[in-house]
């Protein structure tokens, strides 16, 4: 069984469109912020990988599936889960819930690059260890 990591956010009104729903491209801020806080439980600091290794974290490719609308003032639960751990990438599956309605699925795949030449380069071993 794959962990989960969880993390809530809360509709903004600048999160919404004219229809008062959320905009389709905020779930993708959505889930970089609960990847984002899923590093940082994990003890990865990625200014510090990217002071000291000279590497960094990108998206590589996105795929989102929208079932339900969120508006504002709803709480947003969001869910990752690691499907697939490679040498210089990591490949996850995000969800966005309000209460038990399913809102937005997404596979997203993110490499590890180098700083300089924006190249991929292999995660570090302490990282890996954190997230793995």
């Amino acid at each position: 069984m794959k962990t989960e990591f969880v993390w809530s956010v809360r509709v903004y009104y600048e999160d919404t469109d004219a229809g008062g729903i959320v905009f389709y491209a905020n779930y993708l801020k959505f889930f970089e912020r609960a990847r984002t806080e899923w590093l940082r439980a994990a003890g990865v600091n990625q200014q510090q990988m990217a002071d000291e290794h000279g590497l960094m974290f990108v998206v590589k490719a996105t795929a989102v599936e929208y079932h339900a609308p969120a508006r504002l003032d709803d709480e947003l639960r969001l869910t990752v889960v690691v499907e697939k751990l490679g040498r210089a990438s990591v490949q996850f599956v995000q969800e966005a819930w309000c209460g038990q309605r399913l809102l937005a699925s997404g596979k997203i795949k993110v490499g590890c690059v180098s700083k300089a030449e924006v190249r991929p380069a292999a995660i570090p071993a302490e990282v890996l260890a954190k997230i793995g």
